[in-house]
């Protein structure tokens, strides 16, 4: 169930996805998006995700704020795949600055926490499944069930940023790029249209 939630393509997975095609600081990207999904998936299994159920408002700023920040990220993805000068992957440095590893680690925090979907997947549908599985199992069933639920994550975005690589011959074509950042785009402004549209 942890990998059915985690492996749906939505803005984290196509944003390790390019770092990992880019060869820019993937285990930065990895490490980011493992260590946040086992502790959201933590807190989901202590109980946290009835409490957030019971507090709407939470939802309601999570929902328009991850929509704002899906959309502005929406359009500097369509930036790119227009901008006759596109990067190629051949084009890709290996190591970048401090500096840039600090822009992909924010950029990537924020496709993270500010997206509301992650805390519905994470907290409260894996920590409600987590609590019956307790119910029915005993109190330790939830943490096993988690446990597996975060081993999934981490096994997933290791994958994804290392796996990465086998498709840079594709995206040695500029053309792949254009491909990849329009659809990045699209996917980032239906989310973002989905979270305004239909209530949480």
């Amino acid at each position: 169930m942890g990998l059915s939630l985690i492996v749906s393509i939505g803005a984290q997975n196509a944003f390790v996805l390019r770092q990992g095609l880019r060869r820019e600081h993937v285990v930065a990207c990895v490490a980011v998006c493992a260590v946040s999904d086992v502790l959201l998936i933590l807190v989901g299994v202590a109980g946290f995700g009835s409490l957030v159920a019971g507090t709407p408002w939470v939802l309601q700023v999570a929902r328009f704020g991850g929509a704002a920040f899906l959309a502005a990220f929406g359009l500097m993805a369509l930036r790119r795949a227009v901008r006759p000068a596109a990067l190629t992957a051949a084009d890709a440095p290996v190591e970048r600055s401090a500096a840039g590893r600090t822009g992909v680690v924010l950029t990537l925090l924020g496709l993270t926490w500010l997206n509301p979907q992650v805390y519905l997947e994470t907290i409260v549908l894996l920590g409600s499944v987590a609590a019956t599985q307790g119910e029915q199992h005993g109190p330790a069933a939830r943490w096993y069930f988690g446990g597996g639920a975060m081993v999934a994550s981490v096994l997933w975005f290791s994958a994804l940023g290392a796996g990465a690589r086998l498709l840079r011959p594709l995206f040695a074509r500029p053309s792949a790029w254009r491909v990849l950042d329009g659809a990045v785009a699209a996917m980032m402004f239906a989310l973002a249209a989905l979270l305004v549209l239909h209530p949480l």
